[in-house]
């Protein structure tokens, strides 16, 4: 029996990743006289991958290694000016106001009425509070977990502390590698929903097969698929 439901934030409730891009697109272009963008873009990925032990996820990480990167291709040759523009660049990201991702409001709130309801994201403390605070949403949620990194334990300690357990429990999100597969682990259903936009640190196959596993097209359509799953719905 279904009892708790979870949600993502980012590209889950509002944009994000499209911001990410942006930026990444004007760094290209503050670096164009020392790499090739293809070279500086999979320079700053292996950055990222390198720099998420030690800074974790979020615009501040993210703006270190556009720095480190920078440093790296230009041989220590960046200029200062450079460098501050690429502080200010991360500095907007963390200043840009929120955009819901559409259906979000009258899903969460139509699903709070019957369900425990929760936030469950990662990334930078004040940035997700931020986030949080102007989306409006703050109300609708019994719970907003803020973690380092979603594993198969966090989830469980999650759905154990505000919910009644992960196998009662459900986590929506768009990230198969985040949201879904370490809720499934959990013992929860997990539900995917594919944002156009999607990090590549995030990538990972489908759980196909998997009998908790859901995939749906838009928030929408999430009422209807929990409705299918309570007990006597799906057969």
């Amino acid at each position: 029996m279904l009892t708790t439901i979870g949600f993502d934030a980012d590209d889950t409730l509002w944009q994000n990743e499209a911001f990410f891009r942006l930026t990444q697109e004007r760094f290209a272009m503050l670096l164009s006289r020392y790499a090739d963008p293809l070279l500086l873009a999979q320079r700053l990925e292996a950055a990222e991958r390198r720099n998420l032990g030690h800074y974790g996820f979020g615009v501040k990480g993210f703006t270190l290694s556009m720095i480190e990167t920078a440093i790296e291709v230009t041989e220590a040759r960046v200029p200062a000016r450079l460098i501050g523009e690429i502080v200010a660049a991360g500095r907007e990201m963390l200043e840009h106001p929120i955009e819901l991702l559409p259906h979000v409001r009258a899903t969460v709130a139509a699903l709070a009425t019957e369900y425990r309801v929760l936030l469950i994201t990662k990334g930078d403390l004040l940035d997700q509070e931020r986030k949080l605070a102007q989306s409006g949403l703050g109300e609708l949620f019994d719970g907003v977990e803020i973690v380092s990194d979603k594993t198969a334990e966090s989830y469980r300690t999650i759905f154990a502390r505000h919910g009644t357990g992960a196998d009662q429990a459900m986590m929506v999100g768009n990230s198969l590698k985040s949201d879904v597969i370490p809720a499934l682990a959990a013992g929860a259903w997990g539900v995917h929903v594919p944002h156009g936009a999607t990090w590549a640190l995030e990538a990972a196959d489908p759980p196909e097969g998997h009998r908790r596993f859901h995939v749906i097209e838009t928030l929408a359509i999430l009422p209807a698929l929990v409705e299918s799953l309570k007990p006597g719905r799906n057969g």
